[in-house]
């Protein structure tokens, strides 16, 4: 049976793979993004019934992060604007490791409505489609933990895990913890990358003193500053983070995707290659 389903953040990393697939099995996908018709705002509530009027499904995935003051707030507004519109099926996608984002789970959770947690904690296309790619580009990527390992989970993953959850019963209630096979420091992340391109990239690793103080010297506004400190800390040492599950196996019947046949991949586009000054 098709189904009318709201992503929200349907243009970032997660949501345009699972607005693409939803599509190719021919649901009814709305879009929530503020570039869409209607346009969805996590800062202009006054829109969301429109935005959720018709809406059976829907997947939350809240900017920048659950972890940012105000976030349980807007969580709890949009879970009883849902709740008003009659929606039926909630999947959240969540931290993993961040008690901020565990406060917000639980609001979900109890609001009455069929719900579905998905935790993760940092993604493969974060070399490619986010803050790291810029670095890797320039040829040096200095960042801070050098010991910190994570098993990085493959947005495409995510996105499959995320499908199944929407549209299959079975599920309600559960919290899965979506990870990749192993666990990757950033020195081995960069050789990697490295060895796939042909080019020389080089790891240094930093105090995040000394990162925070070049994120603030480039002028990054202090919000996101904060955010990105508190992933290198609170999230990256978490040792719930130096775990790997095998919810990727349980939901899609198949082994996570390795980060190197994502660099593989990722480095037929040639994006590591388009070379900064």
């Amino acid at each position: 049976m098709k189904q009318h389903v709201l992503v929200l953040g349907g243009t970032g990393k997660t949501g345009k793979r699972i607005v693409e697939r939803l599509n190719n099995l021919g649901h009814m996908v709305r879009v929530g993004s503020r570039s869409a018709n209607p346009s969805f705002d996590w800062n202009k509530p006054a829109n969301w019934p429109e935005v959720l009027s018709g809406i059976e499904r829907m997947y939350i995935t809240y900017q920048p992060d659950l972890a940012v003051p105000g976030a349980k707030e807007a969580i709890a507004a949009l879970t009883k604007v849902a709740q008003d519109q009659g929606v039926k099926k909630l999947v959240l996608l969540s931290g993993k490791g961040e008690v901020e984002a565990e406060h917000c789970e639980q609001i979900v959770l109890n609001s009455g409505i069929d719900t579905t947690i998905i935790r993760a904690s940092w993604f493969n296309q974060n070399f490619s489609e986010s803050h790291f790619l810029e670095p890797i580009q320039h040829g040096v990527v200095a960042l801070p933990n050098a010991g910190s390992k994570a098993p990085y989970v493959d947005a495409n993953d995510l996105a499959d895990a995320a499908v199944e959850v929407l549209l299959n019963d079975g599920h309600e209630g559960k919290i899965y913890e979506l990870t990749g096979p192993r666990l990757l420091d950033f020195e081995t992340i960069v050789n990697e990358i490295a060895q796939a391109t042909g080019r020389d990239l080089k790891y240094i690793p930093i105090s995040l003193e000394e990162y925070v103080g070049a994120m603030k010297s480039m002028g990054l506004p202090s919000d996101v500053v904060w955010l990105i400190e508190y992933l290198f800390t609170e999230v990256l040492d978490n040792p719930d983070n130096q775990i790997i599950t095998r919810d990727v196996e349980e939901l899609l019947g198949r082994q996570p995707i390795d980060f190197s046949d994502y660099v593989a991949e990722t480095a037929k586009t040639g994006i590591w290659n388009q070379v900064v000054a």
